[in-house]
């Protein structure tokens, strides 16, 4: 499979380019491209990392298939034959990293769950004892989990940073009944992902969802799922608190950008071809646990 780095489908109307997703218009549906595009620090590094955005796609497919159980979700299909005939002629640029969603409004929160005390909570944990204005029982060491998966909602940047905050601000956003009904979802949905990751040697320490609301005006989960992109994947055997777990996601380039006391803005420094290497090398390791494929 050919790197992507980005696509330009000129006879498809462009919706969205993200970080990693390019995201095509197609009238009363979207079509979502994972390019191999990695950004860390919400900087888009010059780099791309092989076959990344067919991982990512994959580990999402897998999880909307198993989770409808829980929620409702935005795939329609992944198989290119059955995309509109406008997108026919660029089936190898499509071919095992893209996806065929519904259009739906999306719901302007990022929807995280947080079952450890790691990253940015770890950090305020220790200055306040709180995570993102939840107070948390005192004395847990970094890498802990927590006594209950708490939901930590932040705004939704199209640029930029994303910026924690309380579920009362939460309210304002979006009116507390679908803010609550996002929190329980969300809660629902890592609980479920964090068994069957467990079962299967790894410890989904965090997560982000996003939602967004169909034509029946019912909550749907989309964009991405549960990949190595949007959670904090620990492997179970090596785990203990206060050492720093082995990461299954992209860690492995936060570590290394902080090594180099990079100011983490614009423009990305150059990333040595070992960090490419081990980086792919995580996000094979998550799909092969997640699907067994």
């Amino acid at each position: 499979m050919k790197i992507v780095k980005t696509t330009n489908f000129p006879d498809i109307p462009l919706f969205r380019r993200g970080k990693v997703r390019d995201v095509y218009d197609l009238g009363d549906k979207l079509l979502f491209v994972a390019s191999d595009r990695i950004s860390a620090f919400d900087v888009i590094m010059e780099e791309a990392v092989p076959c990344k955005g067919a991982i990512l796609t994959d580990i999402s497919k897998y999880w909307f298939s198993h989770t409808q159980h829980i929620i409702k979700n935005h795939l329609l299909t992944t198989d290119v034959s059955e995309y509109p005939a406008i997108c026919q002629k660029y089936a190898e640029d499509l071919e095992g990293r893209s996806m065929l969603v519904s259009k739906s409004k999306p719901i302007l929160l990022e929807c995280v769950v947080r079952g450890y005390v790691a990253g940015s909570g770890w950090k305020e944990y220790k200055n306040s004892g709180t995570i993102c204005g939840i107070s948390i029982p005192s004395g847990l060491s970094e890498y802990e989990k927590l006594p209950t998966p708490i939901f930590t909602p932040s705004t939704k940047a199209e640029e930029g940073h994303d910026e924690n905050i309380t579920l009362e601000q939460a309210y304002d956003i979006v009116g507390k009944d679908i803010a609550d009904e996002v929190k329980s979802y969300s809660l629902a949905l890592y609980n479920f992902a964090y068994e069957h990751l467990y079962r299967r040697g790894i410890i989904l320490a965090d997560t982000k969802f996003e939602f967004g609301m169909n034509d029946n005006s019912e909550v749907i989960l989309i964009d991405e799922a549960l990949t190595p992109d949007s959670s904090r994947f620990w492997l179970l055997d090596d785990y203990q608190q206060k050492k720093t777990p082995t990461n299954f996601d992209k860690q492995i380039l936060r570590d290394y950008l902080e090594s180099i006391a990079w100011n983490k803005q614009p423009p990305p420094p150059t990333l040595p071809e070992a960090i490419i290497e081990k980086t792919l090398e995580k996000y094979q390791y998550a799909l092969k646990i997640v699907t067994g494929q």
